[in-house]
């Protein structure tokens, strides 16, 4: 696996916090957020199931910059 590494959340002090990865060799973005509370969960179960391969996460609007790097960097590797 070639997990490259994009950046944590800017606003955190670096330990255990939000943080996104691109993964070149599969073609995938890797994110590291917070678990959804059950409410948020319920809600997402609106438009469909979630299976139990996937999960909810949430990340701070603040890491749209961050987002938009990891997209950014997929589209340079050109990985779609």
């Amino acid at each position: 696996m070639a997990l490259r590494f994009i950046a944590k959340d800017p606003n955190t002090n670096g330990e255990n916090c939000p943080t996104v990865w691109v993964d070149e060799e599969r073609g995938e973005f890797v994110i590291q957020g917070w678990k959804a509370d059950e409410a948020t969960q319920a809600e997402c179960l609106t438009v469909g199931p979630i299976p139990d391969t996937e999960t909810v996460l949430r990340l701070p609007v603040r890491m749209a910059g961050v987002l938009r790097e990891a997209c950014d960097a997929a589209e340079r590797a050109d990985l779609r």
